[in-house]
């Protein structure tokens, strides 16, 4: 096999939504977020490994991901849609009973005209000015929406991975002066916001990263291991370099082993020499720049040249590997390319 084999564990997806339903405050529900095709992961199969653990709301990004969604869990279950009743998205969003979350008094107008016994929820922006109706625009329209029953009003924080933050007691206010006795269901906390405490939770958290083994969930399962097989070994004597503008320098005569995965397979490119791989539980360097297709490492203190190298793993999780490439967990999750051998085990 000359591909790298991705390996997403759907029984550690399983025990991290049971790890944060329990961290969810008592009689608040614990949905999931599977945008972004799962984070990378395939959404129809994380769903219904979801689903069978016992999730019953669901969010994505757009209408058009929550297809894939209700093919996997079927006709129960709720799913809605954070960029909401965008043009287009009628019928999409009626043959697939999805929920979208009302962002402008635009939105309500398409969606009130359009659809206008078919559910939906509202977002509001409490102070990340991204999605969502501002304190006006709310007020202007809160009676006719609460006339209608929306399934859930929500909110999303900025700075919930930084627990001291003043933005967090900030945007709590703003949504509670925005919400407190409305007769409707309510949801501010992400992976993030769990972690703050029960008076973020309301009705409903919805974890998101978390579930897939990433910060700040620092107790999740890992989910995901890349083993990538070697294609050639080779002796770099000293003074000689490795890979495209000379990026590496042997300071030594140095065995260097090429891999089999690259940028094109979410392995960004900037982790470059930052970078490490496992063989078992010894740690080896990449070297050189990484390649679209090939990453090479140096393999000189090793005693034997196993068939394969983990990148992610028991040894380096997506935040490690993230740190890395001066990124975040969710964009090493999100790039993960097609090539990838995937073997899904468990649930």
């Amino acid at each position: 096999m000359t591909s790298a084999t991705l390996t997403i564990d759907l029984n550690a997806i399983a025990r991290n939504w049971q790890a944060m339903d329990a961290l969810s405050a008592h009689n608040v529900e614990t949905g999931a977020v599977v945008k972004a095709n799962g984070y990378g992961l395939d959404a129809g199969r994380m769903a219904a490994a979801l689903v069978a653990t016992g999730v019953r709301s669901f969010f994505v990004a757009d209408a058009s991901e929550g297809i894939a969604v209700r093919r996997a869990i079927g006709e129960t279950g709720e799913i809605y849609v954070f960029s909401g009743h965008m043009d287009g998205d009628t019928t999409v969003l009626r043959d697939n009973t999805l929920i979208p979350l009302l962002n402008s008094p635009q939105q309500v107008e398409r969606h009130f005209s359009l659809l206008a016994q078919h559910p939906f929820g509202v977002q509001l922006d409490t102070g990340m000015n991204r999605l969502g109706m501002e304190k006006d625009e709310f007020a202007g329209l809160v009676d006719q929406l609460m006339a209608k029953g929306p399934r859930l009003v929500m909110s999303h924080l900025a700075c919930a991975d930084t627990p001291e933050h003043p933005q967090n007691a900030a945007q709590l206010q703003n949504f509670r002066d925005m919400t407190d006795g409305l007769k409707v269901r309510r949801s501010l906390a992400a992976t993030a916001g769990i972690l703050l405490g029960p008076e973020y939770h309301f009705d409903l958290c919805r974890p998101g990263v978390g579930l897939y083994g990433g910060w700040p969930f620092t107790a999740a399962m890992p989910v995901v291991q890349i083993s990538i097989p070697v294609i050639q070994t080779r002796i770099v004597l000293k003074g000689e370099s490795v890979g495209y503008a000379t990026g590496w320098i042997a300071a030594r005569n140095s065995k260097i082993a090429t891999l089999s995965a690259g940028y094109a397979d979410g392995l960004i490119r900037a982790m470059g020499a930052n970078a490490q791989v496992w063989a078992g539980a010894v740690p080896c360097p990449v070297v050189g720049r990484v390649s679209m297709d090939m990453i090479t490492v140096d393999v000189t203190d090793i005693a034997g040249i196993p068939e394969a190298f983990d990148i992610l793993g028991p040894e380096q999780d997506i935040d490690q590997l993230a740190e890395a490439a001066g990124t975040i967990g969710h964009e090493i999750l999100t790039s993960l390319g097609a090539r990838y051998n995937r073997v899904y085990k468990g649930v």
